[in-house]
């Protein structure tokens, strides 16, 4: 993926991370997916077809999956669609992922790279165990999850990419960021919900009961 894109993922997903928080409008958030989805699937198109080879190939057809998932959220926010179809997507992109994550580091050598693709591999995993499966209990730890992977696996590697360093970039620095991150996804998904305060109702209310 290229560095200018990889930055603007991080962005998308930055933005995406606090619609699952209730921070960001759903439609507001939709138009911001739609741009990063037009450039995600631009680039590639681009990289495919000056290809020379077999591997260029690859490297590019990974970007798809970012790019048709945040056209998919764009789309399904603004016209207000149920999710369970970009869950169920999610979780054809998590199998791919992994493949990708797996190739990086066998055929490659590259296993900085290869831990980025596998750490979004759990994160459109988690995507599809809320979106699709109903788990909204980890809403938020999906949240975090995805605030905090905006910058370790996307904006940070993308500003490095940009400034030429990403070689001295080791297995060790990207250890180190999926242990941090795993620990806040688990310590919010073990936090117990707070309740809302009840609301004393007013002689114009009219109590209804509310489904689980």
């Amino acid at each position: 993926m290229s560095a200018v894109g990889l930055l603007f993922v991080g962005a998308v997903l930055f933005v995406n991370g606090l619609l699952f928080l209730g921070r960001v409008d759903p439609k507001s958030a939709g138009v911001f997916n739609l741009f990063v989805g037009a450039l995600q699937t631009a680039i590639p198109f681009w990289l495919v077809s000056h290809a020379t080879t077999p591997d260029e190939i690859l490297g590019a057809a990974g970007i798809f999956l970012f790019g048709f998932t945040y056209l998919y959220v764009g789309i399904g926010n603004l016209k207000g669609y149920d999710a369970s179809g970009l869950g169920w997507y999610s979780l054809w992109v998590a199998v791919v992922a992994t493949g990708f994550g797996i190739t990086n580091i066998v055929r490659f050598d590259d296993t900085p790279t290869g831990l980025l693709w596998l750490q979004w591999a759990v994160l459109w995993t988690v995507f599809w165990v809320v979106l699709a499966l109903g788990a909204t209990r980890l809403t938020a730890a999906a949240g975090s999850l995805t605030l905090i992977q905006s910058f370790t696996t996307c904006t940070v590697p993308g500003f490095v990419i940009l400034l030429g360093e990403w070689d001295r970039v080791t297995t060790r620095h990207i250890l180190a960021t999926i242990v941090a991150s795993a620990a806040v996804f688990v310590a919010v998904a073990l936090r117990k919900p707070v309740p809302a305060p009840a609301v004393p109702a007013t002689p114009a209310e009219v109590r209804m009961p509310v489904s689980a």
